[in-house]
């Protein structure tokens, strides 16, 4: 009985799917669209010196972009509510395919909207990248949150955006070289200066989706069949879901356009400033891995903290180390900043990790701990003074680290058929992005740019509630996805 009982648990575990490998393609693409996200953040203050703009009309940028974010998702919803589900139709694979073609086409757009120079041709190829970008993630997200066990599936998100955070922390050091270094002219830096890096961008997305295109991706379908309708709506912990992915996506780009110009209040130029943006996304970049490792049932007790711990010391390690390197006139050098200008950067990564012990390793319960500590770090961001006020600003990041991931998992939990269609309504409430930079940048030039670091806070009390209730599901149905191996 017992070498009966042996065989089956073999056959079950040789019968197991094996996604390391797609899980490892995903991943790539997290990376990209984290790095040409942020790197509006370095475009803001470029375009308001060229073009002269108010901090409301240089918060445009955010608003072209991620205003693509609603009109597309919106697009994908009613498409999926008259005719039937596009992913459903076209599958997984050809729909990442055509979203990055379209990111490379964004890019590329750069050039001449440089060369013409006009701000609205700016924002237009703005809309066509961020348009791809939406595309991608609508297939992406649900697809590595279903690409194994669903219990891992916030573990699995976390993972996968950690490596988005990786994107995120380059972006801000890679786009300030490459625009106030690498490609200024003989003039200094002008508005040519952006066109190339923006079309090896493009350049690096069309090798992508050509990467995609050979690579096996498993395909994935549901037991019930996914039709006409806007089933997704009915369900009460989505509805809430798409509001707090508004909120949250709104406070994180907000938080991040208008740091370089905190920065620059302080002193900093605009180089270096640009590098305090490291830390920020930094921080989501270290919170999402020790998230990965802390919603994971691979690890547990003394292991599970001994691993996070490693993790936010080797990152927090290497975000300084990246932060360091200069280039000047072509000579490469590092600049470290002392101990103790970043200690309070480090104390704020362990109180990270001591929020993510009170979580106890549910994703709901850690949303709410970390949207209450949020809350309070902007308060001190705009209402302190010094560098200590300034890294509170910065480490909200950290805080932010694991809300995407979990706010998504919480929010597509048991949509079976419709989860695809839930996927597009979450994506449709990054248009959040292009709400809140606008709006706290008006703020800005009424009051100035410290207190409107107090906007966001009122999106952190909400998310506080979506994480400690509000993610509770009312409505489930039995139709959960499961995986189909493509031939």
């Amino acid at each position: 009985m017992a070498d009966q009982d042996a065989l089956a648990e073999s056959v079950a575990s040789r019968e197991e799917p094996n996604y390391t490998k797609p899980f490892v393609t995903i991943t790539v693409l997290f990376f990209m669209w984290g790095f040409i996200t942020v790197m509006n953040d370095v475009l803001i203050p470029f375009l308001k010196d060229s073009f002269e703009l108010t901090y409301f009309q240089a918060g445009l940028v955010q608003f072209a972009f991620f205003g693509a974010f609603f009109v597309i998702s919106l697009i994908y919803f009613m498409v999926s509510v008259i005719i039937r589900d596009p992913i459903g139709r076209l599958g997984y694979k050809n729909w990442i395919m055509i979203s990055l073609f379209i990111c490379g086409l964004g890019c590329c757009l750069f050039y001449p909207a440089a060369k013409y120079g006009q701000y609205a041709f700016f924002l237009g190829a703005l809309f066509v990248l961020a348009s791809g970008v939406t595309v991608l993630q609508i297939a992406a997200n649900p697809y590595a949150a279903i690409l194994g066990k669903p219990e891992n599936a916030p573990s699995r998100l976390n993972l996968a955006q950690g490596i988005n955070s990786i994107g995120t922390t380059l972006a801000p050091i890679a786009g300030g070289l490459l625009l106030f270094k690498v490609f200024a002219g003989p003039d200094g830096v002008t508005i040519r200066s952006i066109q190339l890096p923006y079309v090896i961008y493009g350049g690096m997305f069309f090798l992508l989706a050509v990467f995609v295109k050979f690579s096996h991706l498993p395909a994935f379908s549901s037991k019930a069949v996914v039709g006409k309708g806007g089933g997704a709506l009915r369900y009460r912990h989505l509805r809430l879901g798409m509001i707090a992915i508004f909120l949250y996506v709104g406070a994180e780009v907000a938080i991040g356009s208008y740091l370089v110009s905190y920065a620059q209040t302080m002193g900093h130029s605009e180089t270096v400033a640009s590098l305090y943006l490291a830390y920020y996304w930094g921080g989501a970049m270290i919170g999402r891995l020790l998230g990965s490792i802390s919603l994971s049932d691979t690890f547990s007790g003394a292991k599970q903290h001994v691993s996070m711990a490693l993790v936010a010391v080797v990152i927090t390690g290497l975000v300084y180390v990246v932060t360091a390197v200069r280039i000047d006139e072509g000579v490469f050098s590092m600049a470290f900043m002392t101990p103790a200008q970043i200690f309070p950067y480090v104390l704020i990564v362990a109180l990270n990790f001591v929020a993510f012990l009170l979580g106890r390793s549910q994703a709901g319960r850690l949303l709410g701990i970390f949207s209450l500590i949020a809350m309070g770090m902007l308060i001190l961001a705009a209402l302190g003074s010094g560098g200590l006020a300034f890294w509170a600003a910065i480490g909200v990041g950290l805080f932010n680290s694991i809300m995407w991931s979990n706010i998504f998992t919480l929010a597509i939990r048991d949509l079976g058929s419709d989860t695809a269609q839930g996927s597009s309504l979450l994506v449709m409430m990054i248009v959040g992005g292009a709400i809140m930079p606008p709006l706290m940048g008006h703020v800005a030039d009424l009051v100035g740019i410290q207190l409107a670091f107090l906007v966001p806070v009122v999106n952190y009390v909400y998310l506080a509630f979506y994480g400690f209730a509000g993610h509770k599901i009312v409505l489930a149905v039995t139709s959960p996805v499961t995986p189909v191996v493509e031939p």
